[in-house]
């Protein structure tokens, strides 16, 4: 039931400060936000009284940085007060306990005004921040205390009951009440005046994401990449005409209850950041991307906004065959000398033939611009003109003129099969052979190239004593048979590895 307000008084003794000017935020991918306004100031020289309700409902109270732009003022947060009880029914109930106030029972020509005692509210006052900062046990005894607490004791008529007799009726709010979170400040300055202050702080609530979207044509691999930004607000707070900046890297940030500043730092760093519709620029170690148009991000509000548009892309579609199948569970914690002496390890053949997608982010290839992480979607034209879903999977942060590769998924026309032909171990010499022999087949109707990967684990120490192809060492323990494979043809590669220890 919802409470009915018969009064409501205006807080008064106080300067409220509001917000005067275009926010700016800085989002990062990573869940949080670093929010920038101007807050006009009136003050007086020496001590000043100053709240601040503009703000998210996830803000860090340790992140507030405030200062004047002009440096004409000097400002000295005395005392802050992180108020983030906003007025509820249950709460108002508890600010009333002991006292006896009216209850509203029934509707239409039946309601009547019943007078009830609030021995107790029922209210259990936490925050998920004091959940994250003092943890599992903190939580587990809060929960214990609504379900001990948690009803409303009611006297009526000299009679107790552990529920509301109808909807409470408050004379007024009390004088310590708020309707939203706000911050409470005790603010000194070396001389009074009016002037735009600089308010800044970190807030939760708030992230964004890149996706990509590939289109290839029917026949080749010259394709369409399309690449979208997606910025979601649940802050609390509505950001009308916000200049909005989008952070990208792996920023440092320590997690709910750790102990440390990095909060702060990050602020700092944010505040100090002074055609397409969003722009790029390195930026200490990491990638700004600006969105030139200024917009509205509201509060529960999904906004998109595409970044990239390029045609032309140069792709490469690459097949890969690993056929080794290890089970990761089994021979977890295994050491160079178990797996040697174990005959059957590697022996299990996987039969699937990787889809590789693979570019180059560069310039040359109509691209260029550091790529965020983000989900990446192929589709392919079909005869018929619409375009088919193809496969998804996730990109790392991207530097330009690199080349990413993607799984997109199993090849339905060409399978593997890998089978080992002779494994012999000579303790004595401290050495051991090993034989295999790789299958794989085109079903195609057109030629492909495989890449077929083997991986020497026997050993650190090891030659390829003999081969039916050549091949190519990729790192210490990797090597990669390219093969070209015709329509409906069957290729065999064989080889022998010599380990020593």
């Amino acid at each position: 039931m919802k409470a009915r307000f018969v009064c409501l008084l205006v807080f008064c003794g106080s300067l409220f400060a509001q917000q005067a000017s275009q926010p700016s935020l800085t989002i990062y991918n990573a869940d949080f936000a670093v929010v920038r306004q101007e807050l006009p100031l009136d003050l007086k020289s020496g001590e000043n009284l100053i709240n601040v309700s503009d703000i998210t409902m996830h803000l860090e109270p340790d992140s507030v940085i405030l200062r004047d732009p002009a440096g004409k003022h000097s400002l000295h947060v005395l005392e802050q007060n992180y108020r983030a009880d906003p007025i509820s029914e249950s709460l108002l109930l508890s600010l009333y306990e002991g006292k006896t106030i009216d209850f509203e029972v029934g509707t239409g020509p039946t309601m009547q005004i019943v007078k009830g005692k609030v021995i107790r509210s029922g209210y259990t006052p936490h925050s998920d921040f004091a959940m994250n900062r003092y943890g599992q046990n903190y939580y587990q005894q809060q929960m214990a205390v609504a379900g001990a607490t948690g009803q409303p004791i009611i006297e009526v008529n000299g009679q107790l009951r552990f529920s509301l007799p109808g909807t409470p009726i408050f004379p007024s709010l009390t004088d310590d009440s708020i309707l939203k979170p706000r911050l409470e400040w005790v603010l000194a300055t070396d001389k009074g005046g009016k002037f735009p202050a600089e308010f800044s702080y970190v807030t939760g609530g708030m992230s964004w994401q890149a996706d990509y979207n590939i289109v290839a044509p029917e026949k080749g691999d010259v394709v369409d990449v399309i690449g979208w930004i997606t910025m979601d607000n649940q802050t609390g707070r509505t950001f009308e005409n916000a200049r909005i900046k989008l952070m990208a890297g792996d920023v440092n940030k320590l997690q709910p209850g750790a102990v440390g500043g990095v909060a702060m730092r990050v602020a700092q760093m944010a505040a100090e950041v002074a055609g397409p519709p969003v722009t790029e620029k390195a930026f200490d170690e990491y990638h700004l991307y600006t969105l030139e148009r200024s917009t509205t991000l509201r509060d529960r509000e999904t906004k998109q906004v595409e970044f990239i548009h390029a045609a032309g892309v140069t792709t490469k579609q690459v097949y890969i065959y690993d056929g080794a199948k290890i089970d990761p569970n089994r021979y977890n914690g295994w050491n160079w000398e178990n797996i040697r002496n174990d005959h059957s390890y590697g022996t299990e053949s996987n039969p699937k033939i990787w889809v590789m997608r693979e570019f180059v982010n560069s310039q040359g290839n109509h691209l260029g611009m550091p790529l965020p992480k983000g989900r990446v979607r192929f589709y392919r034209r079909n005869d018929d003109g619409q375009v088919e879903f193809t496969g998804e999977n996730m990109i790392d942060h991207t530097p330009k003129d690199e080349t990413i590769r993607i799984y997109t998924g199993n090849s339905f026309d060409i399978s593997g099969e890998r089978h080992r032909t002779n494994y012999t171990v000579e303790p004595g010499k401290s050495s051991a052979t090993e034989t295999f022999q790789i299958k794989v087949r085109n079903h195609k109707k057109e030629a492909v190239e495989v890449r077929v990967v083997e991986h020497l684990y026997r050993g650190k120490n090891w030659e390829i004593v003999s081969k039916s192809d050549d091949y190519q060492k990729k790192d210490s323990q990797t090597i990669e048979f390219p093969v070209s494979i015709a329509p409906d043809e069957e290729k065999t590669i064989t080889y022998t590895a010599h380990y020593t220890w």
